[in-house]
């Protein structure tokens, strides 16, 4: 009779004095559901003995998602089987559920956030009266991300190695960078091209009209706009805004590097170095000056972990790197988008305006907020400026949509916007020391947090990559420590009395 263990998995019959729920074994599939012959057992056992399934189908079938219509909902639509494996796993006694260090921090930032549903009946200080559904509705969806990317990281971080190891967790993130590169060259060559998603040409016609429903329901592979003076195409492909394409690209990148180059094959380093050269195109043509700043900052902060660590040749690789791509720039059209770019900045007054009022709205509700963002009395100019028959864009610009920190703060106050960048600041520090590339990747998504968070909203994607960034890292830690509490490694004698190498008993 086999009694074979492997990691995650029940072969042959084994004893269980508790009488506990093996993963994998016949209880746990009984547990999946009902159905025992056909194709609908098979296809629970399929689920039950691949848990990972829910994360993976997330990340390799995001642009699936995206062209359906609900790439930026998917991560709630994920959260849904994750939770209820955490809560089989929690009420039948099938695994511990482990949470991440620092994760009272990100709980209390939750309450803070739930308790901001009390005053959304309110009007803020300098904000115009707008309707409570619209209010009630935007909260909802914005409590859900909150809520699927915190199932998100718990469901990560508790699934075993064999299940979904960490290197594959950094290989679905380098994937989805792929496909953001591809996306933003898509948006640089066919900047018109667009359509209506199935999931819109569902919706009636009057839903289909609202500039939300188009920018989330409505793929594009840019945003045309105006901003130097003539119309132009800003990559945005697969997410729904320019802002969060650069926004996830900058974190994504490191995986890239880190799973694709450093840790993969000469075929996946061919593949990574190609997209890390085209990509240049589409980081110049998306004018998008929080990335040029991220990326400015994820170079020196590469660079002095390299340098800690006395990486001299690596050092010297980004450096040769760092100089062709800048010498691309130079010598070719996009020093022309560069220069123009840092010219036109009509929106610094804009945002300033908007980062200001959202201040003050946090200190008349400094502990909970408004739980959801307000539209600015009037605009940058005047509070008699406003939006009119012509002029529908004109005044009453949304306050909290330019910058996570600044939407945490008329949403949850200063104490929500506290605790949240706490969660993040004490995964930073306790992760600092993780030399491995994956903990100076992870190490450098979460502090791109705070580099990001003066400029573009956080809120589904970009929070969702960052949660698995801070999963990898917890996992790492994880691993070591449970490496260095394992016995000393004692291989077995074959009949020769030497040691076989199988490493097992």
């Amino acid at each position: 009779m086999n009694t074979s263990l492997k990691p995650g998995r029940l072969e042959g019959r084994a004893a269980d004095p508790g009488n506990r729920i093996v993963p994998g074994g016949p209880r746990a599939l009984a547990l999946a559901g009902p159905g025992r012959s056909g194709g609908t057992y098979a296809h629970r056992r399929w689920l039950a003995r691949h848990p990972a399934w829910p994360l993976v189908a997330l990340l390799a079938g995001y642009p699936l998602w995206w062209a359906l219509g609900f790439g930026d909902f998917v991560f709630i639509l994920a959260a849904i089987p994750m939770a209820a494996r955490l809560y089989a796993w929690r009420a039948h006694s099938l695994r511990p559920v482990r949470t991440p260090p620092g994760f009272g921090l990100w709980l209390l930032f939750l309450v803070c956030m739930l308790a901001g549903a009390a005053p959304l009946t309110l009007t803020a200080p300098g904000t115009v009266a707008t309707p409570v559904g619209t209010r009630v509705l935007s909260f909802g969806v914005r409590a859900a991300s909150y809520l699927a990317v915190t199932v998100l990281l718990l469901y990560a971080g508790n699934l075993t190695e064999s299940e979904l190891p960490r290197g594959r967790i950094a290989w679905l993130l380098g994937l989805l960078g792929l496909y953001t590169v591809a996306g933003g060259l898509g948006g640089v060559l066919a900047p018109q091209f667009s359509f209506s998603s199935p999931l819109q040409l569902m919706l009636p016609q009057s839903v289909q009209a609202n500039p939300y429903i188009q920018a989330e329901m409505h793929p594009s592979l840019a945003q045309v706009q105006d901003v130097l003076g003539v119309a132009l195409g800003r990559p945005d492909a697969p997410f729904p805004y320019t802002n969060t394409w650069g926004n996830c690209l900058a974190l994504l990148l490191p995986w890239l590097v880190t799973a694709w180059w450093i840790r993969g094959t000469r075929r996946q380093r061919v593949i990574a170095a190609a997209a890390l050269t085209l990509v240049i195109v589409p980081i110049v043509y998306s004018l998008n000056r929080g990335l040029w700043l991220a990326l400015i900052f994820t170079g020196g902060y590469v660079s002095l972990r390299l340098a800690a660590r006395g990486k001299l040749a690596l050092l010297g690789m980004i450096c040769v790197g760092t100089a062709v791509a800048g010498m691309i720039i130079v010598t070719t059209p996009l020093q022309s988008l560069v220069s123009q770019r840092l010219v036109h900045g009509q929106s610094n007054a804009h945002r300033a305006s908007l980062s200001i009022l959202a201040t003050r709205d946090a200190l008349s509700s400094p502990i909970i907020g408004y739980g959801d963002t307000r539209h600015q009395q009037g605009s940058v100019t005047s509070i008699a400026v406003g939006r009119t028959a012509k002029c529908k864009q004109c005044g009453q610009v949304s306050v909290g949509n330019n910058g996570q920190l600044w939407l945490l703060f008329i949403c949850s106050g200063f104490v929500g916007a506290g605790l949240y960048l706490a969660f993040f600041a004490y995964g930073t520090w306790r992760f600092w020391r993780d030399t491995s590339p994956e903990g100076i990747a992870g190490v450098l998504v979460l502090l791109l947090t705070f580099v990001f968070m003066v400029a573009y909203d956080a809120v589904g994607a970009p929070l969702g990559i960052t949660m698995l960034a801070y999963t990898v890292l917890w996992r790492n830690e994880r691993a070591r420590r449970e490496a260095a509490a394992s016995p000393p490694f004692i291989g077995r004698l074959d009949g020769s009395g030497r040691l076989d190498g199988s490493g097992r008993p």
